[in-house]
């Protein structure tokens, strides 16, 4: 096999656990919101802007109008197993609109990202108070807030997660052409990607 370096790339099959310095990061900030319907001007993007609290009546919430099963949905983008989800209310009354709301976890998009496995079910979250949930590293792309089966309000003013990247594992074979110092390529290779283990 001479001539052959033989890198295995760690880039997504299973998860790397990492420190505790990673859920640190508020991953919702790099995603994009979307929800069933709007009330007014309160977009799906008022809840993922990083501001828990504003004055004004649901100012910097998002917020859909009355409907059967409203829902909310964050796209992250990339795949994650996800430890916890934040959830902050609105400061000005009508609680109701946070309470009963199921956080699923998951990557499909069936009935909207609704089908997806559930983390939790909030209970009635006090004014402008923030409450966590504990996902135990549920893995997901997508994270979605459900009130299912009941005509309502959905209103979130910010939504917070936090997890680590999912990694996969990939075996490739790199043949240097006799021209090509295989440690320049090394280099070369180590530069693409996340983590790499060289053998």
């Amino acid at each position: 096999m001479e001539g052959l370096s033989y890198l295995f790339l760690l880039l997504g099959a299973f998860s790397i656990q990492g420190s505790s310095e990673n859920l640190e990061e508020n991953l919702a900030l790099k995603g994009t919101a979307v929800q069933s319907s709007t009330y007014y001007t309160w977009g799906a993007g008022n809840a993922i802007d990083g501001i828990r609290y504003a004055p004004g009546p649901a100012s910097s919430c998002s917020h859909t109008s009355y409907q059967l099963n409203p829902w909310w949905r964050l796209d992250l983008l990339d795949y994650y197993n996800i430890y916890k989800v934040t959830i902050t209310n609105r400061g000005d009354g009508w609680l109701e609109q946070t309470t009963g709301v199921e956080i699923r976890i998951g990557n499909s998009l069936v009935n909207n990202g609704n089908n997806n496995p559930r983390c939790a079910v909030t209970s009635l979250v006090p004014a402008r108070s923030t409450v966590s949930f504990s996902c135990g590293g549920m893995e997901g792309r997508y994270v979605n807030m459900y009130i299912p089966n009941i005509q309502a309000y959905l209103t979130l003013c910010e939504v917070e997660v936090y997890g680590i990247a999912k990694k996969q594992v990939i075996r490739v074979q790199v043949k240097a052409a006799e021209n090509v110092d295989e440690a320049e390529l090394k280099v070369l290779v180590l530069n693409k990607v996340d983590f790499i283990i060289l053998i």
